[in-house]
């Protein structure tokens, strides 16, 4: 079970955030939810590959326990 955080992320519901994830991946999208174990429910989402490569996801549930830094307004 994973371990529940006290974050409050309410200010950056419909904003357009960047998520640095496990394995070197990175994620953006448009904060739509979130839950106290971190994981948040994204929107037009898109996986960036590198500058030039980026593949889209449409709506995506993230799990808490594989984010490792959150950016808001993209990288």
């Amino acid at each position: 079970m994973g371990k529940e955080v006290n974050v409050n992320l309410n200010a950056y519901v419909g904003k357009t955030i960047s998520l640095k994830l496990n394995g070197n991946r990175r994620v953006e999208g448009v904060l739509r939810g979130y839950d106290q174990l971190m994981n948040v429910v994204l929107e037009d989402a898109f996986e960036v590959i590198d500058e030039s490569e980026k593949h889209e996801m449409g709506k995506v549930v993230i799990r808490g326990n594989s984010i490792i830094q959150m950016e808001c307004g993209g990288i």
